[in-house]
């Protein structure tokens, strides 16, 4: 990357409970001031633009269906942080091609960040049992052992295929149940959604059914890990891959993790019900089933480059009386 400009990044995902907690943290970082992020905004948000421009941010308008917009940003940029829709095949394609352009006009290897999550591990349990299968991301042979069809696998497959072509370097983060509220600066000013989605929406399910509830028996086993930790886990990343240290491509997969719980623990009010088909039918509680999964995996090689997670299971537990308050507090069910 040339040293006599700024390093240009482009990111989407701003507005959101990740990507808001890991943009916080890159204005912060010492790498800020020597970097020009241009981040991706949806229409609707274009109110909170003038606040983002005084943080020294600049954006654009748009989402991920305008993939002209997608390409043309990714063709500017140094580094892409992908924090938006993980199952989006057609805009990671676009941020690709923009990629690729950046490398041939330039011959510089562009770096692209991309989330998706450890959903891509998951079997079908229904809540009836664990599973002995622990993914290991210092297993590249392992993680390729997953077919297609598993959620989110054909983009992660996309983004892998393009570095090994050579025009970019693939680092791919995989968060697993993350927990907490965020508290960053762009949630105290309306600007960042503040809450995760899986422990949030067993608590929707719950407050609709009136008390706990599991899928099937809620046997079932997720690694979790804190908001803090999985921000941080980003900066780890950004730094090495910086450096040239972070793995890449199929040796670039990052599990966020620290701990693991079974779907019962997290349900228990004190003793949580089975939920009903009448429960799985309620429009509100859609893709709720997702919760009886199985994904158990290890965070090994962000580990191997300093990321420390501090959270344990203990601070998981004390999340969710906040997260049920917040839930109540902003109607959201």
């Amino acid at each position: 990357m040339a040293s006599s400009r700024k390093r240009a990044i482009f990111f989407t995902g701003a507005t959101g409970y990740v990507g808001g907690t890991v943009l916080a943290r890159l204005i912060d970082h010492p790498t800020f001031a020597n970097s020009e992020f241009t981040l991706l905004i949806r229409p609707s948000k274009k109110d909170k633009v003038a606040t983002l421009h005084s943080l020294g941010l600049r954006t654009v308008l748009g989402s991920y269906d305008d993939l002209d917009i997608l390409e043309e940003q990714a063709s500017k940029a140094d580094i892409v942080f992908s924090i938006a829709d993980a199952d989006n095949l057609a805009a990671t394609q676009a941020i690709l091609r923009g990629l690729k352009r950046k490398y041939d006009a330039t011959g510089q290897q562009p770096l692209l960040i991309h989330t998706v999550s450890a959903g891509v591990l998951v079997d079908n349990a229904k809540g009836l049992h664990s599973t002995d299968v622990i993914y290991d991301d210092l297993n590249p042979d392992q993680i390729e052992t997953l077919a297609i069809t598993q959620l989110h696998r054909n983009v992660d497959v996309a983004i892998v295929d393009a570095d090994k072509e050579n025009y970019i370097k693939a680092y791919i983060i995989l968060p697993s149940t993350i927990y907490a509220l965020a508290k960053t600066r762009f949630v105290d000013v309306g600007l960042q959604n503040p809450s995760s989605l899986q422990i949030p929406q067993l608590i929707r399910a719950g407050l609709f059914k009136g008390q706990g509830g599991v899928v099937g028996k809620g046997e079932n086993v997720w690694p979790n890990v804190h908001i803090d930790d999985i921000g941080d886990l980003y900066v780890v990343v950004y730094e090495n891959a910086l450096s040239g240290r972070a793995g890449h491509g199929r040796e670039g997969f990052y599990f966020g993790e620290n701990g693991e719980h079974k779907l019962y623990d997290l349900g228990k009010s004190p003793e949580p019900a089975p939920f009903t088909e009448e429960d799985y039918n309620r429009p509100e509680n859609f893709g709720l089933e997702f919760l009886g999964t199985n994904a158990r995996c290890l965070a090994r090689r962000g580990r191997a480059l300093g990321w420390k997670p501090k959270y344990t299971m203990e601070d998981a537990f004390k999340s969710i009386r906040p997260e049920v308050e917040y839930v109540i507090r902003s109607g959201k069910y």
